[in-house]
């Protein structure tokens, strides 16, 4: 159902909620309890802040939204439901895919930093304190992505937090955004939930960076829940030798994903490590291993730790399911648990590994897809096409190499794909967009919500600064102060 129909729907209902109300007061009976099934939420007189900009999520796209939302003059106000910023990047744990375009693939082709501004400043400044990698080239597997740019999550977690703060964006976490306040087809203001109570922020101009589409769909934007992917876990696996784990797979032509650089201060280390599937690996691991959805490639920071080791489940139903979500997050941690025990048993060097970190729910591909002006074909991206309005261009494609950009080329990002359809003033950034999953295996993808985040939030503050729409912004303003940004254009 689309929002709009189910909200129509809700107005008819609560109609009928109200007439049922009014003839429980006339009748003198002032219970909010109108049958077994019903209760009527007493009316609440909400204290209310006004921002500029406001991003719902706090998460990979998010955090770069509010920053450059902040950095171009706007007051920003960040929306994040749990404790720490960081989101996809830093719960999945895997590499963070990619700041460059895919030269390695293709013979003579330049090798091109293809993302740069905020999100390669986040990076930078991560890989100086520590906390990443930067961007090791791939030994293997290059035809999926030529380098790794693996993270230290808690140090990703601290560091995108404090680059808030510095920019002076407002930040809430442990909270809860709770509907939407509507005048017409523009969001004037959004309701939020803490331990602290309700409240009302007013905004001008309005970002979901969600991952699941919340704010979207409280606002009435029309979407659909394809439930296309499947969910997943990760588990950060300590007390690991992973030069045994490389001679293991080595001895067995079964390395799949290989990339060396800097692990614990030391240089030429392995940082990514595993096989494309269940082959070189005992049969009776491998069988366990696809019972329970489990892969194998992983990415470190740190000697004698393995970052990430995915575990997957098909939902019979969308990830905003709650109730479908709640057993799986029981099952997906049974998994984690049975895919320990299997390296333990099975893995050379593995012998004394425990579970040393996992995502504190999980974590989803794609939630609602939310309906902009313009949706990016499967076609635009693997023939690297570029629009009139880019707002960043990009080069990798998950599905590599099956599909890939063409001779190791970018697409572009188009503002109008962006732009939530039918509302005047919100923005979709991440997995939001992108219909055809084809497509998606792109578009979803952590730099891609980065730059996404970084489009977003610069045009959210634009739009604040000049009190217009988004539709009515003129794109060479946009263009110029992505620019000032440092956010590559070349084609």
């Amino acid at each position: 159902m689309k929002r709009k129909d189910f909200l129509k729907t809700s107005v008819i209902g609560g109609i009928g909620l109200a007439v049922s109300q009014t003839a429980l007061m006339a009748s003198g009976h002032h219970s909010n309890y109108l049958d077994d099934k019903h209760y009527v939420e007493p009316e609440k007189v909400l204290p209310k802040r006004t921002f500029d900009v406001v991003v719902a999520g706090g998460g990979t796209g998010g955090v770069i939204a509010a920053i450059a939302a902040a950095r171009n003059g706007a007051r920003t106000i960040l929306i994040e439901a749990k404790g720490y910023t960081g989101g996809v990047a830093v719960e999945g744990g895997t590499a963070i895919h990619s700041f460059y375009n895919l030269w390695k693939a293709f013979p003579g082709v330049e090798k091109r930093q293809v993302v740069k501004g905020i999100p390669a400043e986040l990076i930078e400044r991560l890989t100086a304190l520590g906390g990443a990698t930067g961007y090791a080239e791939m030994e293997k597997h290059y035809e999926y992505d030529s380098v790794c740019t693996a993270i230290d999550t808690e140090m990703y977690k601290l560091l995108s937090h404090q680059m808030l703060d510095e920019a002076g964006v407002y930040v809430c976490l442990n909270t809860r955004l709770v509907s939407a306040i509507m005048k017409d087809n523009r969001v004037e203001g959004v309701v939020l939930e803490s331990r602290a109570g309700r409240e009302a922020i007013m905004a001008k101009s309005f970002i979901d960076c969600t991952g699941y589409g919340d704010l979207c769909a409280f606002a009435g934007a029309s979407y659909s829940e394809p439930n296309d992917y499947r969910v997943a876990n990760s588990m950060g696996i300590g007390n690991v030798n992973i030069e045994r784990y490389y001679d293991f797979l080595n001895s067995r032509d079964a390395i799949g994903q290989l990339a060396r650089g800097m692990r614990s201060g030391k240089d030429g280390q392995i940082i990514r490590l595993g096989s494309e599937g269940p082959q070189g690996f005992p049969e009776a691991f491998a069988s366990a291993a696809r019972e329970i959805g489990m892969a194998t490639i992983s990415t470190t920071t740190y000697d004698n730790y393995l970052m990430f080791i995915k575990l997957n489940i098909k939902l019979p139903v969308s990830p905003t399911d709650r109730d479908e979500v709640s057993l799986a997050e029981l099952e997906l941690r049974k998994r984690m648990q049975k895919g320990l025990e299997l390296f333990k048993e099975h893995i050379p060097g593995f012998e004394n590994a425990f579970i040393a970190r996992t995502s504190p729910s999980l974590c989803i591909r794609r939630g609602r897809l939310i309906e902009c002006d313009y949706d990016i074909t499967h076609e635009d991206v693997i023939e690297a096409r570029h629009f009139d309005d880019d707002v960043f261009v990009y080069g990798f494609h998950d599905s590599a190499p099956r599909f890939q950009i063409a001779n190791g080329g970018t697409y572009g990002i188009p503002y109008k794909a962006l732009c939530v359809a039918g509302i005047d003033n919100l923005y979709a950034a991440g997995m939001l967009i992108t219909s055809d999953h084809r497509a998606h295996m792109s578009t979803r993808n952590t730099v891609s919500c980065m730059g996404q985040g970084q489009a977003t939030g610069t045009a959210a503050a634009l739009c604040a600064k000049k009190n217009i729409g988004s539709r009515d912004l003129k794109y060479a303003d946009l263009r110029s102060a992505l620019e000032k940004g440092g956010v590559y254009f070349n084609v």
